[in-house]
């Protein structure tokens, strides 16, 4: 019987608001360069459907885990979507670093909260972890999820970064409770689904786009079909 759920938070529970390519659009144009929205969705559907895909080729294996490693990261990566726009631009650079590292530029996804409320009303302890630089707990509470996990295993605080399955002991062994009672949720087979299931757990695939209509394990499209899922394991 599942007694605690996990959630990862970056395309789970939050994101970049409107959405990413919206954002990204925006600043551009900000700074005089005609982007759309379709632009940037183009370009990502080339490069990195999910941005983890492309985190090798930054040459930073731990992003989340100090300052300079974040910049650097995110920096490339940025570089990269501009350059495949055809816009040379190093402070249009400097300036998406700038908005996607601030709080303000982040909603939780519509159904998060009735989900939380639904979980924490049947019962169930909530936990959190991921890979994010140490602002994500800050964060989490200006949006209205302060104190809603325990634990809270953030990268950036732990100094491990998934897909090390490190990352989710540390989250076991302070929830207190055995792994096969536990379910880890997050939207990457390789960053949450396998190191969660490696230590014990039960894992759910959170695939909102439909990324991954083959996998083995369960999946599913929007966090309100979480509680019957987890039923069921």
């Amino acid at each position: 019987m599942i007694e605690l759920v996990f959630f990862d938070a970056g395309d789970t529970l939050l994101r970049p608001h409107p959405s990413f390519e919206e954002l990204f659009a925006s600043v551009c144009s900000a700074r005089g360069h005609e982007i759309t929205p379709a632009d940037v969705t183009a370009v990502r559907e080339r490069m990195a459907p999910h941005l983890v895909d492309i985190a090798e080729a930054t040459g930073v294996d731990n992003p989340s885990l100090s300052a300079e490693a974040s910049l650097t990261f995110w920096s490339f990566l940025y570089r990269r979507f501009l350059e495949e726009l055809r816009v040379d631009d190093e402070g249009l650079v400097k300036e998406l670093f700038s908005v996607f590292s601030s709080s303000a530029s982040y909603k939780l996804y519509p159904d998060v909260l009735p989900a939380v409320e639904d979980l924490r009303a049947s019962g169930y302890r909530l936990g959190l972890i991921s890979n994010f630089e140490t602002w994500l707990e800050d964060m989490l509470v200006e949006l209205e999820l302060g104190g809603v996990f325990e634990p809270v295993v953030i990268s950036g605080r732990e100094g491990i970064e998934k897909p090390d399955p490190a990352l989710y002991r540390i989250a076991v062994e302070r929830s207190g409770i055995d792994p096969s009672r536990g379910v880890h949720v997050g939207d990457s087979p390789k960053m949450d689904v396998e190191p969660a299931l490696e230590v014990g757990l039960n894992a759910v695939l959170l695939d909102r786009l439909d990324r991954y209509p083959d996998v083995a394990y369960p999946r599913i499209a929007s966090l309100s079909e979480l509680i019957p899922t987890i039923g069921r394991l």
